[in-house]
């Protein structure tokens, strides 16, 4: 079934996806969801195995979670470094699940980050991950990480703008803890498809340029991008992991400025 479209914004509407509620909700989603993923990989002559849904369950509260994990989801994706600390610490007996990290980081927020998260998708400052890294050496662990690219050129938006990523990736090998997996980006949210598409095939030619001349050891193979209004459009582009939420989940009760009313550009980055 299609994507609920709000055809004002192009996006999915918020409210629109009713919430999941047991495992069998979530199984049906996760199965239409997974259905689209192989359309649009049929449309770009691509192989649905080279797609990563990560489901998104930031502001869902622990038994839904429980509930997607037990429909079979094994890694979760969180925006808050808090929120998904103590998801973490409420839910260890599930022992096979993971945790992806997928919003902006403060230095000061590292150390929690270091100690449960098996991916962090939204680097982009040296000082985070320098803090990271000297975090994780002291776990004695690693973590996988994409470095987040400003694609649309806005301001409020988190993110390096494409000019600074390839100095950003040659000083990546002094942390080696890092392991840099790809690039990550949040497209603008628009009307208009192909602004949108815009922003994802500046990524993915961004990371072509970057393979030619990355460091040692450094991994450009990934490209985080697309969410439930957009991903589609995300893997004609070549993304290799999608960041799903309200398609599996269900809507939020309220827009994301309820939730994070300090962070910039909310409303756009509702995965």
């Amino acid at each position: 079934m299609p994507a609920p479209f709000d055809t004002q914004t192009g996006h999915a509407q918020h409210g629109r996806y009713p919430e999941a509620r047991t495992v069998e909700d979530f199984q049906r989603n996760l199965t239409a969801v997974q259905a689209r993923i192989e359309a649009a990989c049929r449309r770009a002559e691509r192989d649905p195995a080279t797609v990563r849904l990560l489901p998104v369950s930031k502001t869902k509260p622990e038994a839904s979670l429980r509930l997607a994990h037990a429909a079979g989801c094994r890694m979760l994706g969180e925006n808050k470094p808090q929120e998904a600390h103590r998801k973490w610490e409420a839910m260890q007996d599930l022992t096979d699940l993971q945790w992806s990290v997928i919003g902006h980081l403060q230095t000061n927020k590292a150390r929690l980050v270091a100690r449960f998260a098996a991916e962090f998708q939204a680097l982009d400052s040296l000082r985070v991950a320098e803090a990271l890294d000297r975090h994780l050496q002291a776990e004695g662990r690693s973590l996988d990480v994409f470095v987040q690219v400003n694609t649309s050129n806005e301001a409020s938006k988190y993110g390096l703008l494409p000019e600074g990523v390839p100095a950003f990736i040659q000083a990546l090998p002094a942390f080696s803890a890092l392991r840099v997996r790809g690039l990550m980006t949040l497209a603008l949210f628009s009307s208009n498809a192909e602004r949108v598409r815009q922003c994802f095939e500046r990524l993915r030619s961004l990371r072509d340029r970057l393979r030619q001349s990355a460091p040692a050891g450094i991994a450009l193979d990934e490209l985080s991008m697309g969410m439930s209004g957009d991903f589609e459009i995300a893997i004609e582009e070549g993304a290799t992991v999608v960041r799903v939420g309200q398609a599996i989940f269900g809507a939020r009760p309220l827009p994301d400025s309820h939730y994070w009313p300090g962070e910039p550009n909310t409303e756009e980055s509702q995965p």
